[in-house]
């Protein structure tokens, strides 16, 4: 599939888990491309079980589980940004840990071309972008989930615990200044807890929509990170809190994400 096919479907698909339901009349002018186009569109997503058709249009499959694939349709470009951001921090022939979520999935295009690298994840998503020459990559083995493609559980955590040396790239579901980056399950942050324990240095990747509140569990507190890769410049009082904990902040220069609280 062409690279603008895909990007256009998932555009489409985006407005779809957005809005709940997309005209064609209304993406053929957003996307500037003609109704028939969309329309084939629909119908390969369709075909994929990721929409269903209606009367000019069509709306998010009932049926479908689409955890990973609605959060990878969540503020797309800021993740692409990240991803590419975060990846430039990584050096041939070094060894690294990715967690299983959407952000650092956008590392995986970029990592594809470095020499020598070593890559530990718990996502199956990852481990296949990986795929490329020079490059190793150790999935931790454990407890399957369907809905997200990654392992977790006590067989993981037993895998993760023997080894050392890496850079962990850890996502959030949250952020909070008095408890630091969370998760939305007990069974990431727990594992993540132990890769950034493990790990000779921890990067968090957060896009700007990660700092207006923390989810329910804590994966570590604010001193275990000693970066933040986002697309936007944080809003104030989040700059200022970084700087107080000697935190280097990367991202595109430009105004604050959030206005201050």
């Amino acid at each position: 599939m062409a690279s603008s096919t895909r990007q256009r479907r998932e555009t489409i698909l985006a407005k779809a888990f957005e809005l709940g339901h997309v005209v064609v009349r209304d993406l053929a002018g957003e996307l500037a491309v003609s109704e028939a186009t969309v329309r084939r569109d629909l119908h390969s997503l369709a075909a994929e079980g990721r929409v269903e058709l209606t009367h000019g249009g069509a709306f998010v499959a009932r049926n479908g589980d689409f955890s990973f694939r609605s959060k990878a349709m969540r503020n797309v470009e800021a993740k692409r940004i990240i991803g590419r951001l975060a990846a430039e921090l990584v050096r041939d022939g070094e060894q690294v840990f990715l967690d299983s979520g959407t952000t650092c999935f956008e590392m995986a295009p970029h990592l594809r071309r470095k020499r020598g690298l070593q890559a530990i994840v718990n996502a199956v998503r990852i481990a296949e972008e990986l795929d490329a020459p020079g490059l190793s990559v150790i999935v931790l083995g454990g407890q399957y989930r369907p809905d997200r493609m990654d392992t977790v559980g006590p067989m993981a955590t037993a895998a993760l615990d023997q080894l050392r040396g890496y850079r962990a790239f850890i996502g959030t579901d949250g952020l909070g200044m008095d408890f630091g980056l969370t998760a939305g399950d007990i069974e990431s942050a727990h594992l993540y807890r132990l890769a950034v324990r493990n790990s000779r240095e921890a990067i968090l990747l957060a896009d700007h929509s990660k700092f207006r509140a923390p989810s329910l569990y804590r994966i570590v507190e604010w001193d275990a990170i000693s970066r933040v890769v986002t697309d936007v410049q944080p809003p104030a009082e989040w700059g200022e809190f970084f700087r107080a904990r000697d935190i280097e902040v990367i991202c595109p220069p430009g105004p604050p994400s959030l206005p201050e609280s």
